[in-house]
């Protein structure tokens, strides 16, 4: 995969991991860019080990990798900011 599609790819997962999230999640789309191509190496990590073939665009496993993976690090980046706490 390339370096262009490896951005998209990112990009759209980081946008959809804000939209299964609840929440207000911070950030501009640079944030959801950043965050969404380290939660794609993230899942593609984690689906390498589980023996998945991650290496095409289209390939449903690559996008699922990459959505879960910028779910976890949506998370921890809640966590660390403290964007996802009920404000009353």
């Amino acid at each position: 995969m390339g370096f262009l599609a490896f951005l998209l790819l990112g990009l759209i997962a980081g946008a959809i991991a804000k939209l299964i999230l609840p929440g207000k999640q911070g950030g501009g789309w640079f944030v959801t860019l950043i965050l969404g191509v380290v939660g794609a190496i993230l899942g593609g990590w984690i689906g390498s080990l589980f023996g998945l073939d991650i290496t095409t665009f289209f390939s449903i496993g690559t996008w699922i990798c990459a959505i879960g993976g910028s779910i976890i690090v949506l998370l921890i980046y809640g966590l660390i900011t403290g964007r996802n706490k009920a404000r009353s």
